[in-house]
């Protein structure tokens, strides 16, 4: 077992539930997510930067590619 530790942008959503569920769901994509924060949220572009550390059983992870 690895942990890694993620930078991503997400897209805002239309409520909180929804942002929630598409941070886990882009996490998931890098393994099971121990913990995540969203630190910063861009109005002007309206994402949510988001800091997480993951776990994987391998250990090649690569970066989150931005959503457009």
């Amino acid at each position: 077992m690895t942990t890694h530790f993620i930078n991503a942008e997400i897209n805002l959503q239309e409520s909180p539930q929804k942002l929630h569920q598409e941070i886990e769901k882009e996490l998931e994509k890098r393994g099971t997510p121990l913990r995540w924060a969203v630190t910063k949220v861009d109005a002007q572009t309206q994402k949510a930067h988001v800091e997480a550390v993951v776990v994987t059983t391998n250990s090649v992870v690569t970066e989150i590619p931005e959503k457009k």
